[in-house]
């Protein structure tokens, strides 16, 4: 066998390997792909438009966030709660206002909180009754609202429930960074075989040619 064909023999190899090598490569960025957005959706994102999930077992006390840092002169702030919205709380600094008594008609009676600097809403001695959507209207410069979905659990002997979900929570995220580090050590290895293929065949290469 010539050196020119010895090469073109390592061309063809070369290529098998490589073609080889990329269609595993691409399999495994399916795989990266697909745990990465497995791990994105267990992070939750607030946002002005979605519902945020906010969960406390009977008897307890849960905080709702208005997002303001400070109330301004002017902002007009309401919490409703329901559906249809009844209000339950208002804010209107600039009239001294910090109420909670028409929450007083729909079961929150000395129950409810202001926070006097930020606006946010606590609800003390919850009850089951007290599930459902709360939404935070912030009027100021302009209008920004924020929705709760608050699901409040009854009482058990035993507290299992309050633990299930963060074990689920991060179960699933040790499981997708696990596959996320598996797919990444796959690739360094195609990678360094691959430069170990190439340099063997340089050197064969060499051996033919003397």
């Amino acid at each position: 066998m010539t050196g020119k064909q010895t090469e073109e023999a390592l061309n063809r190899l070369r290529m098998l390997l490589i073609i080889s090598e990329f269609r595993l490569l691409e399999k495994m960025f399916h795989l990266f792909v697909f745990c990465s957005l497995c791990f994105w959706h267990l992070v939750v994102f607030a946002d002005s438009d979605a519902a945020k999930s906010v969960s406390v077992t009977e008897g307890g006390s849960v905080s709702l966030e208005s997002g303001v840092t400070e109330i301004q002169t002017n902002d007009l702030i309401t919490w409703t709660f329901g559906h249809p919205e009844t209000r339950i709380a208002r804010i209107s600094k600039e009239d001294g206002i910090f109420s909670t008594s028409d929450g007083d008609a729909v079961g929150f009676r000395d129950r409810l909180q202001l926070d006097h600097q930020t606006g946010s809403l606590t609800i003390t001695n919850t009850r089951t009754t007290d599930s459902g959507l709360y939404t935070v209207n912030i009027k100021g410069t302009k209008l920004t609202t924020y929705r709760f979905r608050v699901t409040v659990y009854a009482r058990l002997p035993v507290p299992v429930i309050s633990s299930s979900e963060p074990l689920i929570v991060l179960t699933s995220a040790a499981a997708a960074v696990s596959l996320l580090l598996l797919a990444a050590v796959g690739i360094f290895c195609i990678y360094k075989r691959h430069r170990k293929t190439d340099q063997e065949g340089k050197s064969f290469l060499l051996l033919t040619r003397l």
